[in-house]
């Protein structure tokens, strides 16, 4: 945007350059105002009003988009938070449990991100509705798991799902197999965006039609817009008349972001005598996670940096595990009537994430976005809560299915756990080639998925598949050369191999 605006201001005298900047801001925003309002005019009746508020969090974000000059943070500013802001999982855990974890549990809700699609794996339709164990889904999981809790402890814990327009319909359509499970269901869908091109600065949708080619000019806007649509859907104000008091929000294809009742209570009594409104769950950095959001403290509150915040001369230092140890599971667990009044006091101030990309006919437009963890810095006494790996099972691709469907894990109630027969607690490496990035090849090249108890390192690459009942242990190495194929036979133990062809080398 800066750019936009130098290219057009070269001649102006210097000191006119911020009126000149200001003038076209406005002259913009104008305009974007403008061709909204002729979206509007395209519908009628519910799907406007939606749209119409859908539009007034879109002018808001275009609004601050077009303001910002240069980085939202100052790296020098930087601190390292409080010893006291980022709790250890043991110290919460350490206090036990209440005598009525039910009335606990009864201010609960539990949220799931349900708004992406399944295409980064080869499938159709909602993420959620991939089978990743035993024939059952993520959404499956996740219901057993809570109805698990209601059943156990005689509660009413809710499921609340925010879908997005490509995920809506195909998820309420599945919600009808859990009429009779004993865990409610309730949805609301974020919001939808205009996509806007990068020259003009202008929705490239010409009607609020989802069909034909106006279809790709709209974006769901990042899971940051949980706090304006939950609000907007007047869910959130129904559960706080119910007796709801907080949320537990996650990604649904983390399968480690279970309910947890040392956190919950903790959050519940509140110990230290201030109301803490906002818990982030973090994690112990590994080389894997260089990328992920990591807590700091700036300007005297705690905060969520993204790799997009960081300046480039700063980015290594960024990603080094040494300085940044801890990284964002997205598991938060978050005070409704907290969101309800930051939401009416308009004080949700989330940095936005520009995302660019090029739409099928080539053209180039950016997405404007939000995380649902940088409001952090919004919230009252915000907490971090330093969390066993074991609470971050995200499962992106399918390397990471073959771990969630392996004997590394085993299922009980929805929930996975770490085979007490694994020597050691960490999740093996495992990474899998361009062959198996579909679910369904992915599916096909594994007769049975094979023994990974004793694994640290898994690479395939290429034509590979394995028969049933192979055994993988200590670091294998699999790659078939171009035009080669490798059967792994059924029966097959593999152990620090490394196997290229038609030969196998003991790796040393």
């Amino acid at each position: 945007m800066a750019l936009y605006i130098e290219g057009l201001s070269k001649g102006v005298a210097n000191g006119g350059m911020a009126q000149f900047q200001e003038m076209m801001r406005q002259q913009l925003e104008s305009s974007m105002h403008s061709e909204l309002e002729k979206l509007l005019d395209t519908s009628r009746g519910a799907e406007r009003e939606v749209s119409r508020k859908d539009f007034e969090g879109f002018k808001n974000i275009f609004h601050r988009f077009l303001q910002v000059k240069g980085p939202s943070i100052e790296w020098i500013k930087i601190q390292r938070p409080p010893e006291d802001s980022i709790q250890p999982y043991d110290k919460i855990a350490g206090r036990g449990l209440p005598d009525n974890v039910a009335d606990c549990l009864n201010k609960l809700a539990v949220v799931k991100l349900n708004g992406g699609l399944g295409t980064s794996m080869g499938c159709k339709g909602p993420k959620s509705l991939i089978s990743v164990r035993n024939e059952n889904t993520f959404l499956d999981l996740t219901v057993q798991q809570i109805e698990h809790l209601n059943k156990t402890y005689n509660t009413d814990v809710p499921l609340v799902l925010m879908n997005s327009f490509n995920t809506d319909e195909d998820t309420n359509k599945i919600l009808q197999k859990y009429t009779h499970h004993r865990v409610k269901i309730h949805t609301f869908n974020q919001s939808r965006y205009p996509r806007v091109n990068k020259e003009s600065l202008l929705p490239v949708s010409t009607n609020l039609s989802m069909t034909g080619q106006s279809a790709e000019g709209w974006y769901p806007p990042g899971h940051g817009d949980i706090y304006a649509s939950f609000y907007n859907s007047g869910l959130l104000d129904q559960l706080i008349a119910q007796g709801k008091e907080y949320i537990f929000v996650s990604n649904i294809d983390n399968l480690g972001a279970t309910v947890d009742l040392h956190i919950l209570h903790h959050m519940v009594s509140q110990p230290n005598g201030k109301r803490c409104e906002f818990i982030m769950e973090v994690t112990d950095k590994t080389r894997a996670d260089v990328k992920g959001g990591t807590l700091i403290q700036y300007e005297g509150k705690l905060r969520l940096l993204e790799i997009a915040q960081v300046p480039k001369a700063h980015v290594d230092e960024f990603k080094s595990v040494s300085k940044f140890k801890i990284f964002n599971t997205n598991n938060l667990w978050i005070s409704l009537t907290a969101i309800q009044r930051l939401q009416e006091q308009k004080a949700m101030d989330l940095e936005i994430i520009v995302n660019p990309k090029t739409l099928d006919g080539g053209q180039n437009v950016v997405q404007l976005e939000t995380a649902v963890g940088a409001a952090i810095k919004c919230f009252d006494n915000a907490l971090g809560i330093n969390v066993p790996r074991s609470r971050f099972l995200p499962v992106k691709t399918t390397s990471d299915l073959l771990l969630v469907m392996s004997n590394l894990y085993s299922l009980d109630a929805g929930s996975l756990t770490m085979s007490p027969k694994r020597e050691f607690p960490t999740t093996p490496h495992v990474k899998l080639g361009s062959s198996f990035t579909k679910v369904q090849e992915y599916l096909t090249r594994f007769e049975s998925i094979p023994d990974m108890l004793e694994l640290d390192h898994l690479t395939v690459s290429g034509d590979v598949t394995l028969g049933k009942n192979v055994s993988v242990k200590g670091t294998v190495i699999i790659i078939a050369n171009h035009g080669d194929r490798i059967d792994i036979p059924a029966g097959s133990m593999l152990e620090n191999k490394i196997v290229s062809g038609n030969l196998r080398i003991m790796d040393h």
